[in-house]
């Protein structure tokens, strides 16, 4: 199939990331990667039923490390010619020439290296043609602004198909790579109301065109979502408790992977170091690291280094099981890389059973946060601010949108007070989360 889409098959791509390798041999290397990509796609946004652009990319690229026994060196280009990819070889070695030695540098492990690939169903083009991507995004929009008298603006409709695939081989002789594909359809609007204005969007994400939201849903979801921030308003200082909505929830696991990955560990600048074995949230929390969901948007057999993922459970419990490792960060630890170089494979969040109304209900009075801003995250102490919006509950019942405040507390504290995990999850991207009931966090608003 990818033969049919891209410039180059995949036996080619793996023929090119050999030839780079057998050039690094000769030219002195004692351990050599390289990775060969080539990437396609287009998006069309339409605004209030107007084509506004129609993009296509297409891009190749081949990066190669080589390593002087333990000096490294990378280059990269854009040309696959056969003199570009000496030229860049040689560059590489150039720059490991002159790089200071460092005892944790070099490949990951020979034998940790993957041998079965199964098939992840990661790759299903779409033929999309302009001129239906063009009806999806006008379908999309016109949706959006229909869903309620008060949309007044809009920020556009978007369809867009990607597709890339890639070769990785190193010098233990290992050679693998894959096509994957990502296409999306989605919205933004602007509702107004006496002079007061509020936006909002929504999305749907997958490797195949049928797993697509239809884009009228996508649509409606966006207007509703922009009209009900209508009459906004702040609410007093205080501690309350929270909820988190789905797709904002699973940022809090962005963070739990920033504290636990190698990077942070071996500098000590994480809120979460020697926490191994150890509760790092509530006991309510069960996570689990999937590489090999079908169709998963973080799925794959091998890691950045050729390394077998494993499934694992990552949180048991509230329990960290383990870190997330590549070799080199695994070498400054003294420990093992756990297939992890490049990130993460598909966390999946174990739901308590409730619905986003059940959780409420269990909230009673508190505050629903559905939009967040700003960067106000500390991985070091775990001290965490952020600008946000949502709505006001009382009763478990809605009472009223409010902006312009701020939640704070601390990453670990917070980790605890997780008390429950909605049923509302999103699949559209590689952390499945849905809401969560946060016990209390400092909500900052009118004094």
């Amino acid at each position: 199939m990818a033969d049919k889409t891209f410039s180059f098959s995949q036996a080619a791509l793996e023929d090119i990331a050999s030839r780079v390798i057998e050039l690094a041999k000769a030219e002195g290397a004692s351990a050599a990667e390289a990775d060969v990509s080539e990437g396609l796609g287009q998006t069309v946004s339409v605004r209030l039923s107007e084509v506004e652009t129609i993009e296509y990319n297409q891009d190749k690229g081949v990066g190669v490390t080589v390593y002087l026994g333990q000096k490294k060196g990378h280059a990269s280009t854009s040309d696959f010619s056969e003199e570009a990819l000496a030229d860049t070889v040689r560059a590489a070695r150039d720059i490991a020439r002159y790089t200071a030695e460092d005892p944790c540098a070099g490949l990951a492990d020979s034998q940790l290296m993957a041998t079965e690939f199964p098939d992840l169903s990661l790759y299903h083009p779409w033929a999309l043609r302009v001129e239906e991507a063009i009806e999806l995004a006008k379908a999309c929009e016109a949706a959006a602004l229909a869903a309620d008298p008060r949309i007044r603006n809009s920020e556009g409709g978007t369809a867009s198909s990607q597709s890339s695939h890639f070769a990785y081989a190193n010098s233990h002789g290992f050679i693998g790579g894959y096509a994957s594909s990502r296409h999306s359809i989605s919205a933004a609007v602007v509702a107004e109301d006496g002079g007061a204005m509020q936006r909002d969007y929504w999305y749907s994400s997958a490797r195949r065109r049928e797993d697509l939201d239809a884009p009228e849903a996508i649509g409606a979801k966006a207007g509703q979502r922009a009209a009900r921030r209508l009459g906004a308003r702040k609410v007093k200082t205080g501690q309350y408790p929270v909820v988190f909505e789905a797709p904002i929830a699973a940022s809090l696991l962005s963070h739990l992977v920033a504290a636990i990955s190698g990077g942070s560990l071996y500098r000590k600048s994480s809120f979460l170091l020697d926490s191994l074995g150890k509760p790092v949230m509530s006991a309510n929390i069960t996570v689990d690291e999937d590489p090999f969901l079908l169709r998963g948007m973080a799925s794959g057999a091998f890691d950045n280094e050729g390394v077998a993922t494993v499934a694992r459970r990552l949180v048991d419990k509230g329990v960290l099981q383990g870190y997330m490792l590549g070799s080199y960060s695994a070498r400054k630890l003294g420990m093992q890389t756990t297939g992890n170089a490049g990130g993460a494979h598909n966390l999946v969040v174990h739901s308590t059973g409730e619905s986003l109304e059940e959780l409420l209900q269990a909230m009673g009075t508190g505050l629903l946060v559905t939009e967040l801003l700003g960067q106000g995250v500390n991985t070091v102490t775990g001290d965490y601010s952020r600008g946000a919006a949502g709505f006001w509950v009382e009763r478990g019942v809605i009472v009223h949108p409010v902006e312009e405040i701020t939640i704070a507390g601390n990453l670990r504290e917070m980790f605890m007070q997780i008390d429950a995990v909605g049923n509302d999850v999103l699949e559209r991207g590689g952390r499945q989360m849905g809401s969560v009931l946060l016990r209390s966090m400092m909500v900052a608003g009118e004094a």
